[in-house]
């Protein structure tokens, strides 16, 4: 009995912790949107040339420039007109939840 009962505890412990962790996740990623979204400096898109250089697509006021990132340096490529983006709206697809992802998994591996 005693074995149960320290098996359950730990169980309890474990989905405590699991929650804890779920929650302080969500808060910071809240709190580093905040800080990151507001002001007159944000990164529209990200592309990947390398393992240690990107290219970004920013906006810094109302101008759009494009620049090139690597690990000891940031060259300026030129300025964008805001024509000349293509702005993606957001797709149902990319604000799935771990549930509906899970799901959508299990219906593929069922075929």
């Amino acid at each position: 009995m005693n074995s149960y009962l320290q098996m359950i505890t730990m169980l309890l412990v474990f989905v405590v912790v699991l929650a804890a962790t779920y929650f302080f996740t969500k808060w910071m990623a809240g709190f580093q949107r905040e800080k990151t979204s507001t002001g007159n400096i944000e990164v529209i898109e990200t592309a990947r040339i390398s393992t240690t250089k990107y290219i970004q697509i920013v906006r810094i006021g109302s101008k759009y420039m494009a620049i090139a990132v690597g690990k000891d340096e940031v060259t300026s490529l030129g300025e964008i007109s805001r024509e000349d983006l293509i702005i993606r709206e957001d797709k149902p697809e990319d604000n799935l939840n771990f549930k509906d992802i899970l799901d959508r998994i299990k219906g593929e591996i069922k075929k």
